[in-house]
């Protein structure tokens, strides 16, 4: 008998072509920054000099090239992970980075940086030709902005006035001096190596103003800025959706696994903002599905934990389709016996079972490979009255 799920493939044939060329792209640009970093620390320990700029460049510049290298490297390899999560912002941050790698390799004048230059010209039409597969969109909080607005605004602070009173400190002769002064002291390092003058009253106020004001920036910063995505990794991690998500469930549909029977049902779904949560026990999906926005909670479908967690007593829909009819069976008995009032569809993989599953508390089962010998007799005969035969045929050409 043939497979009714056969026919789906052609119409997501270029589905993985494009997973891979994105995968590609965070792949070189994830190699761009680890070289980036790895060309300056070589070059800032070896004196040999290389290409035809080599002659023209002092060694100061040099010398800074190779530590903004490194530098810059960090900055990639954040926009890596942004782009591993599909955002936009991180597509246009890796855009304008490789371009300044390929410029730092050529200033650094090495022979060790030739690779990184090479490889951040040829990862530039790579992410070029992959940017419509970066269009998620960094959303930010209003707690996030006013703290990322904080932290600049005191360095801005310190900076400007630390300039102004540049009499009154020792070593502050410059506005870049002054930016060091302000980050060494926000940051409590301190190296003391730029003071207040001690006879300077206002100096050693501002000096304590900027650390107060700096510790606090950075304090909030790193909490509103950072503590969301580690929780939001930290409750990934767990297969859990967070508390205020979860108290939020109401009149939602569940879908109980999930699998090539499933992804359509969730594609709908996600489609028609219904909604519904996926409890599937495979991480990979779980993952896939988190980053697509998708609530999921991660756990065995016929267990009653992740049921209860997804708040299956409030559902006002459950279906059940793992491509395995013992577990689909396991999976109904638990969501019938902790929703006993709520309609319960499965999909039966082997028609055999179809009665075994009303048996178990589904209220409708569908054989989908029944269904689809149905349905692909009926359009071989010309029915094409049939709304769902046409529904069916339209979403496959999508």
């Amino acid at each position: 008998m043939a497979d009714s799920r056969s026919p789906r493939p052609p119409a997501r044939a270029g589905l993985p072509r494009r997973i891979l060329s994105a995968r590609a792209a965070v792949l070189l640009a994830m190699t761009v920054a680890l070289l980036s970093v790895a060309t300056a620390i070589v070059n800032i320990g070896t004196d040999a000099v290389y290409g035809p700029l080599a002659p023209l460049l002092p060694d100061a510049v040099r010398n800074a090239a190779g530590f903004t290298g490194a530098l810059t490297g960090f900055l990639m390899v954040g926009s890596a992970l942004a782009l591993r999560r599909g955002l936009r912002a991180g597509w246009w941050a890796t855009l304008l980075l490789l371009p300044l790698t390929a410029a730092q390799g050529l200033l650094q004048a090495s022979p060790y940086s030739l690779p990184l230059v090479v490889l951040s010209l040829v990862s530039i039409p790579v992410l070029l030709v992959t940017r419509s597969r970066f269009t998620a969109s960094l959303s930010l909080s209003t707690t996030q902005i006013a703290a990322g607005a904080a932290l600049v605004g005191v360095q801005f602070y310190g900076t400007i006035g630390g300039y102004a009173l540049r009499d009154h400190f020792d070593a502050i002769d410059t506005v870049l001096d002054a930016f060091y002064f302000t980050l060494i002291t926000s940051s409590t390092v301190g190296y003391g190596d730029v003071t207040p003058n001690p006879g300077s009253t206002a100096a050693m106020l501002f000096t304590m103003s900027v650390l107060v004001l700096g510790v606090a920036s950075f304090g909030i910063a790193i909490g509103a800025l950072v503590g969301p995505a580690i929780q939001a990794r930290i409750t990934k991690t767990l297969g859990k959706m967070t508390d205020s998500e979860l108290e939020l469930l109401e009149d939602h549909l569940l879908v109980l696994g999930y699998s090539k029977l499933t992804e359509p049902i969730v594609d709908e779904l996600a489609e028609s903002g219904r909604g519904f949560v996926v409890v599937t026990n495979d991480q990979d999906a779980a993952d896939e599905l988190g980053d697509r926005n998708v609530s999921v909670v991660t756990g065995d479908p016929s267990d009653e934990g992740p049921l209860e967690r997804a708040k299956i007593a409030r559902a006002s829909g459950i279906v059940v389709a793992t491509e395995e009819d013992a577990r689909d069976a396991l999976a109904i008995l638990t969501a019938r016996q902790l929703a006993p009032n709520a309609r319960i569809v499965a999909a039966a993989t082997d028609r055999e079972n179809t009665k075994k599953l009303e048996h178990a508390g589904a209220d409708t089962v569908i054989s989908p490979s029944v269904l689809g010998g149905h349905l692909l007799i009926r359009s071989a005969l010309g029915d094409h009255d049939s709304e769902l035969i046409e529904r069916i045929l339209e979403g496959e050409k999508k």
